[in-house]
């Protein structure tokens, strides 16, 4: 699929319109409380979801909160905080331990949130890269918390036998090009971590990278019924760029196009009836289309078995050997 294609997509095939009554589903969704998180919560409230607005404080929670139900008072939906610090591991666990007093069932996540290139040397609470601990390790560890409420609800719905109505899980990644650094994503030492040497937006994308071999891995161990993909959900003039020098960030307000947008490419990815488990691992594109991973990617992606580099396997392990001790 061409960069074009991707800067430039067709008009959305999913959207409000297309999405049915969600009265009963359970959605979690990062980064909820602004930009294309805030567009996507909206949607779901609109269709009487049940949705927890993922944000780093109760007053973030809160003004999303009163943005979305202005936005659609007669909904019949519920929207509940999710209050988590994705730069902060403990406070993962937290969260997840709150919500999981509250549901006993999870139909959708989308992890939205992210952060890009903060001032450099920004470091979570447990002393990781910020962009690294918050776009992979955060989203690795919240996933696995939820995963045993994620099997139970394909298993009490049975969607197992039901390709399209299958639990998801949605990794938000970024333009995936067949050039640019680093070649095969993530660029791992000896020991399997991830390099430290990239800076600015090459040191971004290492963790955007990363988010496609999340999808990837979780594809695998998920089990039946539960559907993990990643996706880029298109250019967007959104908080992400709030650290972009004023330049760039001016002439991406003119070029990309309203948060909304992404949000329908996030819809398409976690709730259209076009994607089904034949889906499973795979990566979309704007506005709700099938990608095509490039090969220096693809070959991440793949066992040495099977030809490739096994660097997307050994990402998955090292984030799991990370969050181990939260588990």
């Amino acid at each position: 699929m061409s960069i074009l294609s991707q800067c430039f997509p067709p008009a959305p095939s999913f959207t409000e319109k297309e999405l049915p009554d969600q009265t009963g589903k359970v959605v979690l969704v990062t980064g909820a409380a602004s930009g294309v998180g805030l567009e996507l919560a909206k949607i779901l409230y609109s269709r009487n979801a049940t949705v927890y607005i993922g944000a780093r404080s109760s007053s973030r929670v809160q003004t999303g909160v009163q943005a979305i139900q202005a936005a659609h008072p007669s909904s019949k939906g519920r929207l509940e905080a999710f209050v988590v610090d994705l730069a902060d591991l403990e406070s993962v666990k937290r969260a997840v331990d709150n919500f999981l007093k509250q549901e006993e069932r999870l139909h959708v996540v989308v992890h939205n949130a992210g952060v890009m290139m903060p001032p450099e040397g920004s470091k979570t609470t447990q002393g990781y890269d910020l962009m690294m601990g918050t776009n992979c390790l955060a989203p690795f560890l919240l996933t696995k918390l939820l995963e045993p409420i994620l099997r139970r609800t394909a298993v009490a719905e049975g969607v197992a036998e039901k390709a399209h109505k299958a639990v998801r899980v949605v990794f938000v990644s970024s333009l995936i090009t067949s050039f640019g650094k680093p070649r095969g994503g993530v660029t791992l030492d000896e020991n399997g971590v991830p390099s430290d040497e990239y800076k600015g937006m090459d040191r971004y994308m290492q963790t955007k990278f990363g988010d496609v071999f999340l999808g990837a891995g979780f594809a695998k161990t998920l089990g039946s019924g539960i559907l993990s993909v990643s996706l880029h959900p298109g250019l967007m003039k959104t908080e992400l760029q709030r650290n972009m020098p004023a330049v760039a960030s001016f002439a991406m307000g003119v070029v990309f196009k309203p948060a909304k947008y992404g949000a329908y490419t996030e819809l398409y990815a976690g709730f259209s009836p076009k994607v089904t488990v034949a889906d499973n691992g795979e990566f979309f594109i704007p506005w709700g289309r099938k990608g095509v991973i490039p090969g220096h990617v693809r070959a991440s992606l793949k066992s040495k078995a099977e030809g490739g580099t096994d660097v997307a396997d050994r990402f998955f392990a090292w984030c799991g050997q990370e969050t181990q001790e939260y588990l």
